[in-house]
């Protein structure tokens, strides 16, 4: 083979050299998407089975609250320094035991600064008898620091596949755990100490998938080096998920338990296309925009193309959700869940910005621009907190999630573009991989939201009203294949929007 590939699935181009990185990065896609969705319908299904018939908003509320500190830890749990498995060159058995230590060390540490602070925590965020669900379920920062490591090198490997056992044996035993605790009556601890049981069965079996991979070690030059490396993706990584979860704090300082668990539940659906569609890709995109890093075209092609695979399968998703918002919280939770919807169709806009500006992160991430994502991110929380405060006095939790599309759409978006010109992918680059998506779903809105209003919201006008607006849809991206595919572009099959600059 002489010229480039371009995997059909990520849309990362591989350079001439390596076109067996092409296949690696495919298989590894289709596996990564298979695991991401199966794992996220079942969550899907629990999740239903919990708010239907075991847990309260105010239940939610607790669970929110501390499944938003655990985040934000497990966020710098490990210093940055495991994406050096990933994106290093050479063999990583010479400093993985160093990282494996750095790893553990600042696991622990964090976890104790955590276990001593719980309850001022919780008070400061309007949650005070979320003290003990805090403690318990911050066990899985400990656990989450030790498989960094392992499930590195199965990253680095694209082994997606024993991926996907690993992530099954996880999702079976902390959903039976979860259920079982939560029948017993125990509210949002369930959720806890199904965490923690989900986390022992991931670290085994990362410890099985990737033999020889959990040994300790220490070397101090390797140490330094390590640090240098990702100290500042570890400040940026932090950013980024305070970022993503401030509004639960706001919420809950700001107004009451009730109007927080209706925010989680909100926030958690709009996460929906996010985790199933960006979760797969980012398993693979670092890696692979890793590879093609030293490639500058071959890399602004690559991206190009991911974005175009995510958003066309992301934007249809958030059509549907933000449009049948009430109707779809009423079928699939219940009619006292109703209040969540109000803010649903902000939140999916919300979610639509953050899958693009999580493929950008990762991208700029590879070609080490780690200054760049940290002014980026920080710049998006210093803004968005006073406009979150300010969105929850004047329009409650649709305030919130209004302030939070406001800042995102006229500040970070435009930020990100910025940062990713400088590292060599124009706006024409991002312009021509979203306009058709663009385009089909302002085309499947405008159907969906003219039959919903014909059909109405029972079950069987929902499934005719979602299923023409994603024939509509599809229709209107049918053009946009050949250049996911990787084909050359011909004339007149793209929108004036996508071929504008230069």
């Amino acid at each position: 083979m002489t010229g480039s590939s371009t995997d059909a699935a990520t849309g990362v181009q591989t350079p001439p050299e390596g076109p067996a990185l092409g296949r690696k990065v495919g298989s590894a896609a289709r596996w990564s998407l298979v695991n991401t969705v199966v794992m996220r319908l079942g969550n899907f299904v629990t999740g239903i089975i919990l708010a239907r018939f075991f847990l309260g908003p105010e239940a939610w509320g607790v669970y929110g609250i501390a499944q938003t500190v655990l985040l934000v830890l497990l966020s710098a749990n490990e210093l940055g320094v495991s994406l050096a498995i990933v994106r290093w060159e050479g063999d990583p058995r010479r400093f993985a035991p160093t990282v494996l230590t750095l790893s553990a060390a600042s696991s622990c540490l964090l976890y104790a600064v955590l276990f001593a602070a719980a309850p001022a925590v919780a008070r400061v965020l309007g949650s005070p008898e979320a003290s003990g669900v805090l403690r318990v379920m911050c066990v899985c920062v400990v656990l989450d620091g030790l498989s960094q490591v392992p499930a590195g090198f199965l990253t680095r490997e694209f082994a997606q596949g024993r991926r996907m056992a690993i992530d099954a044996l996880n999702f079976v035993l902390s959903t039976a755990v979860t259920l079982l605790l939560a029948v017993q009556g125990w509210g949002a601890m369930s959720f806890a100490w199904g965490s923690v049981a989900g986390n022992v069965a991931a670290l085994a079996g990362c410890c099985l998938a990737a033999p020889g991979t959990l040994r300790f070690g220490w070397d101090r030059e390797q140490a330094r080096a390590l640090l240098r490396f990702g100290l500042p993706l570890a400040g940026a990584s932090m950013l980024a998920l305070g970022v993503v979860n401030v509004d639960t704090m706001v919420v809950g300082s700001a107004l009451d338990q009730l109007a927080l668990g209706f925010y989680v539940l909100a926030f958690n659906i709009s996460g929906w296309p996010v985790r199933i569609i960006s979760e797969a890709a980012r398993r693979v995109s670092f890696a692979g925009f890793s590879r093609l890093a030293d490639t500058p075209g071959a890399l602004a092609s690559g991206f190009g193309r991911a974005l175009g695979v995510v958003m066309t399968g992301t934007v249809p998703l958030c059509v549907l959700l933000a449009a049948l918002s009430a109707p779809i919280v009423g079928l699939v939770y219940g009619e006292r869940w109703l209040p969540a919807a109000a803010a649903l169709p902000w939140l999916m806009g919300l979610g639509l910005v953050r899958i693009g500006c999580e493929l950008a992160y990762d991208c700029l991430v590879a070609i080490g621009r780690r200054r760049s994502l940290i002014g980026v991110q920080g710049l998006w929380l210093v803004i968005l907190v006073p406009a979150l405060v300010i969105g929850a006095g004047a329009g409650g939790i649709v305030g919130v999630a209004q302030g939070h599309v406001l800042v995102a759409g006229a500040v970070v978006v435009p930020v990100f573009l910025i940062a990713l010109h400088r590292g060599g992918i124009g706006l024409a680059t991002v312009a021509r991989a979203c306009a058709w998506p663009f385009l089909g779903g302002a085309v499947m809105t405008a159907v969906v939201l003219v039959l919903a209003r014909l059909l109405g919201d029972g079950v069987l006008a929902l499934l005719a009203t979602g299923t023409a607006g994603a024939l509509c849809y599809a229709l209107c991206v049918l053009p946009s294949l050949g250049f996911l595919r990787g084909s050359p572009p011909t004339a007149g099959t793209a929108p004036a929007t996508a071929t504008a600059g230069g």
